[in-house]
């Protein structure tokens, strides 16, 4: 029975606490009876029943907490009237239920034959009555009871199967969501600047077509029309300018503001940055002062600038859709290398498209990436699908790992060992570290440092996997300041590789 209820604010706090050390339930004919009725235990005869002793029934108030996520596991439960629901909880403390044990159901076997801790929390609905293992109670039905043992580690690998891929689903769905989120923000920066430039463009054709108008009514000297002409030629043809530090901008733009505001130009200091831009100086424009009329040298001035403005701003634009075609080139070649089909992949470009991606998580934590991308490596031939999976991973803990302004290297090279030639690719981050006591488990499936709801627990066990079906390897080594992931993907030898 699945029941994926809305999303509620838990406290999870038990309605009532349970004892610890309850007397043992007497195994009578009534319960042997009742017990026959749950599948776990169909097989058995009246006989075999005793191997379930000592017995622990208990009766919790409806809302009671019978388990939490991220806790260690500590019964194993058969349900023999109500309902228990299986709820996972958020990284905001909200939950909701995605399934609900019924009348008959054993659970809580997983965590403990594989010794992790709870995947999610378990309350009681309404009124139930449950058969209570601890621990040792457990491992002597399991040593006690062979015909209890097989089915419980049926169920274990079947439910072990499905809580597996629901929660690789979730990975991926993270995953997912990454990457939506990544794209999201870079193309709203590009898309932004290109709806500014064109609102501008829009305000400065106005303006242009309003000075033009005047012009055409107006008899214009040959020394006007050579003098505007060459303004023009400067503004559309700059020269070569040495580059100018920021306090000698601001200087040079200051002068030429209080040059224009001495002609009484209007918005002489929107003009100013713009002119300095293209070199234009008040030297260049005595020409104008002097052969132009005060009304119509302001229309010359502000002629000029629009055109440099206009030019600037079709600048701004085309680098604004360079932008989004850019992150649309990486979005191609993430979905690419996940089309499972065999291909070429470069693989500095592979490592691009990612960060490009994650541009704007680097960005908000101010993290200061290096890449140093080693040149002329050989292409990747690959067919598995998630790639591009192992570096959104490892450079998304990055990211999490360090401290905001903190640093991350990305280092591609090639190494050649006498088993053969591989692609290593080292992403460094001067985080915290691992600490020692959980280093051998950060492979783990569902091992994960984070609060229940924020990590699955996956990422580097998925992580790890793609890269044996690529028949790569992958260390890492970790200390306070300085922790490295070393992948390493075979070159010549990967068409053998499995698709994902």
């Amino acid at each position: 029975m699945n029941d994926h209820s809305t999303l509620q604010r838990d406290p999870m706090t038990p309605a009532t606490s349970i004892s610890q050390t309850e007397a043992p339930t007497q195994l009578t004919d009534a319960l042997i009876e009742e017990l026959s009725a749950v599948p776990l235990l169909a097989s058995l005869s009246a006989d075999q029943f005793r191997c379930l002793e000592p017995l622990q029934l208990i009766q919790p108030e409806p809302g009671t907490v019978l388990a939490r996520a991220g806790d260690m596991a500590a019964f194993f439960w058969i349900l023999l009237e109500g309902h228990v629901e299986v709820l996972e909880v958020q990284a905001d403390g909200r939950s909701y239920t995605v399934y609900v044990h019924e009348r008959g159901s054993a659970f809580g076997e997983v965590p403990l034959l594989a010794n992790i801790p709870n995947a999610a929390s378990l309350r009681t609905r309404g009124a139930t009555r449950l058969l209570r293992f601890d621990e040792n109670a457990f491992w002597s039905l399991m040593t006690a009871c062979p015909e209890v043992r097989q089915a419980i580690l049926r169920n274990m690998a079947m439910r072990l199967q499905k809580t597996q891929h629901h929660t690789v689903q979730q990975e991926k769905m993270a995953a997912l969501g990454t990457l939506a989120a990544g794209l999201m923000h870079e193309l709203n920066n590009p898309g932004a600047a290109a709806r500014r430039a064109s609102s501008q463009l829009r305000e400065n054709l106005s303006r242009l077509q309003e000075i033009s108008t005047r012009f055409n009514y107006r008899d214009m000297t040959d020394e006007q029309k050579t003098c505007l002409y060459e303004l023009k030629q400067q503004a559309f043809n700059p020269s070569a300018l040495p580059p100018m530090s920021s306090i000698e901008q601001g200087d040079a733009e200051e002068a030429l503001t209080l040059w224009l505001e001495d002609q009484n130009i209007p918005n002489a200091w929107k003009l100013a940055p713009t002119l300095v831009s293209v070199g234009v100086t008040a030297t260049d424009m005595d020409c104008a002062r002097h052969v132009f009329p005060a009304q119509t040298f302001s229309d010359a001035i502000t002629y000029v600038a629009a055109i440099v403005s206009n030019t600037q701003l079709l600048n701004t634009i085309e680098e604004s859709i360079g932008r989004v075609t850019e992150l649309v080139k990486s979005v191609k070649s993430y979905a690419y290398e996940g089309s499972g089909q065999l291909h070429s992949i470069d693989l500095n470009e592979s490592i691009q498209a990612t960060l490009v991606i994650l541009g704007y998580k680097l960005r908000e934590k101010q993290v200061v990436l290096t890449k140093s991308f080693a040149s002329g490596l050989p292409m990747l031939r690959c067919a598995c699908k998630g790639l591009n999976q192992i570096w959104t991973n490892l450079i998304d803990n990055a990211i999490d790992a360090v401290a905001p302004g903190g640093h991350i290297t990305v280092t591609t090279s090639l190494d050649v060992q006498p088993q053969g030639t591989f692609l290593a690719i080292a992403i460094t981050d001067d985080g915290e570290g691992i600490k020692p006591e959980l280093q051998p488990r950060i492979f783990d499936a569902f091992f994960t440092t984070k609060e229940p709801g924020v990590g699955t627990g996956l990422g580097l066990g998925i992580v790890h996997r793609l890269v044996e079906q690529n028949t790569g390897t992958i260390h890492f080594s970790s200390e306070p300041g300085q922790t490295e992931f070393l992948v390493r993907l075979p070159v010549g030898s990967s068409e053998s590789s499995k698709a994902c």
